[in-house]
């Protein structure tokens, strides 16, 4: 089920009583600043947990390199309109972002796998990240310059943000998250190597894969795919 986790109890009462599920959570479960989506990601997992079903809910960090999504092709836009980037403590928060290719792979392998009882996984990338390198990395592979960084406080960021959401072609940043630039989300994978039995691919190759020959010089306006997780 690929459905946001809240409707897991749905899928349980519907599904047959032999049925092997796998859900799609996210990582957002873990943030500090509970909002509907991460509350009914808990909502969801707790009603799977409490099931006995067999099977998984896998939570993805940061999804990135579906067409539309709206993750790195947005910031790709950002780095290229704006001349000074502010973020919040200058970046130093670390991400794990994990290529849709990955999730893919991790959703075939949760089919195939014969679990006993219900299961909470975490998928990915192969390692945590500054904020900052990030940025810069997605700089590079989209054919933007080398970002100019200025750190703000959280509340004068969020007040730049407001007004930049006047400022015609440049895509929205909302103040949720903004806030969730603050938090680290370093996840181990230990469980998905060992369990889904694959490495993911590296930021560089996903970010290659994104960003190909015909993209780096227009990576375009993002569109309303899904963003951060």
């Amino acid at each position: 089920s690929c459905a946001h986790a809240r409707n897991a109890a749905r899928v349980i009462a519907a599904a047959p009583a032999g049925a092997r599920l796998v859900f799609l959570g996210s990582t957002r479960k873990f943030t500090r600043w509970p909002d509907a989506h991460g509350n009914g990601v808990l909502a969801g997992e707790a009603a799977f947990l409490a099931s006995a079903r067999s099977g998984v809910m896998l939570h993805p960090t940061m999804i990135y390199g579906a067409l539309g999504e709206d993750n790195v092709r947005r910031l790709a836009v950002l780095l290229r309109r704006l001349p000074i980037v502010p973020l919040p403590d200058g970046g130093r928060s670390l991400v794990q972002p994990i290529h849709q290719s990955d999730v893919t792979r991790a959703i075939l392998a949760a089919l195939e796998h014969p679990w006993t009882g219900p299961t909470s996984m975490v998928i990915a990338g192969p390692e945590a990240m500054s904020y900052l390198d990030f940025m810069r990395a997605v700089a590079a592979a989209s054919g933007a310059k080398k970002p100019r960084v200025m750190a703000l406080p959280l509340g004068l960021l969020m007040a730049v943000a407001g007004l930049l959401r006047a400022v015609p072609g440049l895509p929205n940043v909302e103040a949720a998250e903004i806030r969730r630039l603050l938090e680290d989300k370093a996840f181990d994978i230990t469980a998905m190597r060992q369990i889904l039995g694959f490495t993911p691919i590296s930021l560089a190759e996903g970010l290659a894969l994104t960003f190909g020959p015909l993209h780096r010089h227009d990576p375009g306006l993002p569109g309303h795919g899904p963003r951060e997780s």
